[in-house]
Parts: C-alpha cells; structure tokens; sequence
C-alpha cells in the first residue's frame, strides 16, 4: 500500500495530525501500538473543551470524527521500522511493509520510572509529574517532591501554587547550597535529605514517604521529575537530538533527517496533550504544504 503519510502514534498529536490530512484528502495510515503514555492518568486535563475526558474516550471520539475522512487509515499496530528507499519510506508494520512519502513522528516519550517500591503502584494515581495536568484535583493536600537532581531543586517551590505543604526529598542525592535553605525557610517549604527507600499505600494513594532508618513522612501526593528516553523506533533513525535528549525539529517540524517530521512531546519539555495536539496540527499543515506542491508538480492533482 501507499499512502502520502504514515503517522506513528495514535495520541493526541497523531490524531490531531491525522484529523488534518484527512480534511486535507491526503491518503495518511495512523498506526497505534496502543500503549499510550497516559495510560495510567484517569482523567485529560487543561483541555479546552475536553477538560477532564478519561484519555480513551478521548481517543474514541478523535477516531470517531476521523470516520468521515475516507482517505484517512487508523491501525491499530506497532511500526517496527523505517527505511528510506529513494524518495520515499518502507514503513514496516509486522509482516507487512507500506510505503510513504513522508512520515510524522508523534510517538511520544518513554518514561523512566525511579525503582521505588510502591512508586508503579501509585504512577498517576498519587503519584504524578505534571501539576498543570493534576494540581487541581489534589489541592491544599500534603505534596512530596522527589528532586532528581540539584538544578531541580527549586521547582519545589513552584509547587505552592497548588498547596502550602510542599516536602523536597533530596533522596540525599546532592548537597543543599546554604542559599538555597534560606530560600526554601523563608518560603516555608520543608527539605528532608534522608534516603528515601519506597513509598506506603492506604489502599486508596499514598500514605507515606518511607526513609532510610525507618521513618515516615505523611504524604498524600508525590511529583516526580522522571528520566525521559526516546523509543526504540525514534534511537533507530539516527535523528539528531538537542542537549535535553528531544529530537530536534525545524520550524515546520521536519527533523535532521529528510521527510520524517516529529510533533508532540519526544521533541519537547513542554508536554501535554493540548500542547501536543496543537503540535500535530501544526506539522500536519506544514506537511501538507510541501505534499501538495510535490503532488501538482508532478501533475498528481
């Protein structure tokens, strides 16, 4: 099969990219391996107009609203590779291979969870990585931050936002600079520097941070600020990547390689899923451009 566009991902960025195209009358494949990143989120937030959906019923409606779109695919499968072949890619989806003139990226990141026990029981329940996605719903609560590394250290006060019961566990992974202890005093935010070595449930969240020696500290809800890695598929094009492991795109979402553009968040730290509709939107448009100049060059259209 052939098609203008193969579009790996089917989150919101894929779907919003896809949504484009088909009212474009580009002939585009969305491939979904169906392992979404939000998996463990109950509910999509800062969205406006779907404010709160559970992240499946927003994919069933996006697919829904697809229907119309008769140039438009939607498989659910995972894509193995991408080759370039000439002009165009040889797009492998398990024991079939299609072909594109072009492909968007919008597979999203791989988290990396820190191997605390406890913490993959609570993963977006009480335990989270976004306040803008889930401040709301825990505010006033007793928040825990888990700092990763010292130049994190002060987004624990940018937690207060949300509440005035903000913890920073250092995990005793780094010195604190005095500076930083008057800041943190003055602002009334509490840092703990014990090792922390797993995380309690009262059945329902979290109960306690457990320390090193035996001690607790009651929390309700812990952020994060989790490694992030590029999928397998994205490490296996060569891609150049910017100095936070993003893939760098252009200002019409075209990557370092030649007809693979990305959009959402494996290009940014802005992640989200508006954020990431929007950028597939934007690069579908873009896309679409250069696709429909090509096709009446070549007296296609």
């Amino acid at each position: 099969m052939a098609y203008d566009v193969v579009i790996v991902g089917g989150g919101p960025a894929g779907l919003a990219a896809a949504l484009m195209f088909g009212r474009a009358r580009k002939r585009a494949l969305l491939c979904d391996a169906g392992s979404p990143r939000n998996a463990a989120a109950e509910h999509i937030h800062s969205f406006v107009t779907r404010d709160g959906t559970p992240p499946a019923e927003f994919r069933r409606i996006a697919r829904e609203q697809l229907r119309p779109y008769a140039s438009v695919e939607v498989r659910d499968t995972r894509v193995d590779t991408i080759e370039k072949q000439g002009e165009r890619f040889a797009v492998r989806l398990g024991s079939e291979t299609v072909s594109a003139r072009r492909v968007l990226l919008c597979s999203g990141l791989v988290d990396e969870l820190p191997p605390l026990p406890g913490l993959r029981d609570l993963w977006g329940k009480s335990v989270f990585v976004c306040p803008y996605c889930h401040g709301w719903e825990v505010r006033d609560r007793a928040f825990g931050y888990l700092v990763p590394a010292a130049q994190w250290l002060e987004w624990a006060l940018f937690l207060k936002s949300w509440t005035k019961d903000v913890i920073a566990f250092t995990d005793g992974a780094f010195p604190v600079p005095a500076e930083a202890r008057e800041k943190f005093e003055r602002a009334g935010v509490r840092i703990e520097e014990r090792r922390v070595i797993g995380l309690r449930s009262n059945g329902e969240g979290l109960a306690a941070v457990q320390l090193e020696g035996g001690s607790e500290v009651a929390r309700d809800v812990l952020f994060i600020r989790s490694p992030q890695r590029q999928t397998a598929l994205v490490a296996s094009l060569g891609l150049e990547l910017d100095e936070q492991g993003f893939v760098r795109v252009d200002a019409h979402y075209q990557t370092s390689v030649s007809g693979i553009h990305a959009a959402g968040d494996l290009t940014t730290l802005l992640q989200g899923a508006l954020a990431a509709a929007n950028a597939g939107t934007t690069a579908a448009a873009m896309m679409n451009h250069a696709l429909t100049m090509e096709l009446v060059a070549e007296g296609a259209l």
